[in-house]
């Protein structure tokens, strides 16, 4: 079981980036909140990077999260939009690590999984799952996607860290005595 922790959760982007914070209490998530930072109003990739940078910096001052959770870049065929990405998700991780909070990437085709079952969902299905597992009111959910992508990395989190751990099998029956001393009489 997981100990009480928040988490914020980023679906990168140089146009919009979504954000979701789950605060967990006694094993179970509830939305804390989630939004999106609009950049389209800036034409210059720098000065976008340094809002991603200063939001950041905002939400992990405002919230106190425990730990980032953030959707990696997938492999598109357009190389120019691959590097914008992963520089917004860089400036997202070098705040977070700024005020010292651990980071976790998940592949989009995961957080999907984790959330509908599905690795190939639509962005719609994940929105939908999580208003039915989060039991977000109509009225709470936001018409950009981005926001329910952010708050999906925080969940797949949150479900990641809650799994139970399984321990590595035995090689053979030493490994098992060495590993398992009181259960063997001589």
């Amino acid at each position: 079981m997981i100990r009480d922790r928040i988490i914020l959760g980023i679906d990168p982007g140089t146009i919009i980036m979504g954000y979701g914070i789950l605060a967990v209490e006694h094993n179970n998530p509830r939305i804390e909140t989630m939004g999106v930072l609009s950049l389209n109003k800036f034409d210059d990739h720098y000065v976008r990077l340094r809002r991603i940078y200063e939001r950041m910096l905002a939400l992990i001052d405002e919230y106190h999260p425990d730990e980032l959770a953030i959707e990696a870049p997938f492999f598109g065929k357009n190389v120019q939009s691959m590097l914008k990405l992963g520089r917004a998700q860089g400036a997202a991780i070098v705040a977070a690590l700024n005020r010292d909070i651990p980071i976790f990437e998940y592949a989009p085709l995961k957080i999907k999984m984790a959330i509908t079952g599905n690795g190939q969902a639509a962005k719609e299905q994940v929105a939908g799952m999580l208003q039915h597992i989060l039991h977000i009111p109509d009225e709470n959910m936001l018409p950009q996607l981005d926001a329910t992508d952010g708050l999906a990395a925080a969940y797949c989190h949150f479900l990641q860290i809650n799994r139970p751990k399984v321990e590595k099998g035995c090689a053979n029956w030493k490994d098992f005595i060495a590993r398992n001393p009181g259960k063997v009489r001589k």
